[in-house]
């Protein structure tokens, strides 16, 4: 691990001496359906997040009385997106593939800035120092390899990552596309600095275009199992 990135997890808060293995949070937020909507719908969700794995797992509920769930997790190494009404009636789902399972990788990747512990304990990521204030992570091998750059704000603290090929669509055409995502209001929460606020985007054809943006209403750790 350089150097760099062991500063950074102790600005952040992650205490080499105490491992906490799952992180919780609930979240609000709104979304687009689609990136050529111009609507936005509201969104309710928890996640959790391995911090000595590459896994997680978000479960949202979208419109009116949450009628529609949303699974989006990576856990044994396989990646699951999952669309449903009412909690019961399928609506989409995305079939197991490398794309699908680079993608949930990259998410992973881009969010430690909500699992800082994540940065010293869990042993799957590799590390590489990519310039001033810019730290890139990687984790996965082969179909599924997957890297994401973190750039820090003037504090340290991961302000954005970015991927310039995370893949758009789990099947053919896959349509690598750059993507990021932007963090912002850090707050002193226990003994962590954590981002309560987060945007991501996709850039198309040179235009960028945000569809999704998410606050932190709660955070918790504990050294349970996810």
């Amino acid at each position: 691990m350089p150097a760099a990135v062991f500063d950074m997890a102790l600005r952040l808060g992650a205490n080499p001496e105490m491992s906490r293995t799952t992180v919780k949070l609930m979240q609000t937020g709104r979304m687009k359906q689609r990136l050529g909507a111009t609507s936005w719908i509201s969104f309710s969700a928890t996640q959790t997040v391995s911090t000595s794995a590459c896994a997680f797992d978000w479960r949202a509920r979208f419109g009116p009385f949450g009628m529609i769930s949303v699974r989006d997790a990576l856990k044994g190494g396989q990646g699951r997106l999952d669309v449903m009404a009412l909690g019961i009636v399928p609506l989409a789902r995305a079939e197991h593939s490398s794309a699908l399972m680079r993608g949930e990788l990259m998410r992973y990747l881009a969010e430690l800035a909500w699992a800082p512990d994540a940065i010293l304990f869990n042993t799957a990521l590799r590390w590489r120092d990519d310039g001033p204030d810019r730290l890139a992570v990687s984790a996965g091998v082969g179909e599924t390899a997957a890297e994401v750059t973190l750039s820090l704000d003037s504090d340290g603290r991961i302000a954005g990552a970015f991927a310039p090929d995370r893949p758009r669509s789990a099947t053919a055409p896959i349509l690598p596309t750059p993507w990021r995502g932007r963090f912002s209001d850090y707050r002193h929460h226990g003994n962590m600095w954590l981002p309560f606020a987060g945007e991501v985007a996709w850039e198309i054809d040179g235009k960028e275009t945000v569809y999704w943006q998410g606050r932190i209403e709660r955070w918790d750790a504990s050294s349970d199992g996810a």
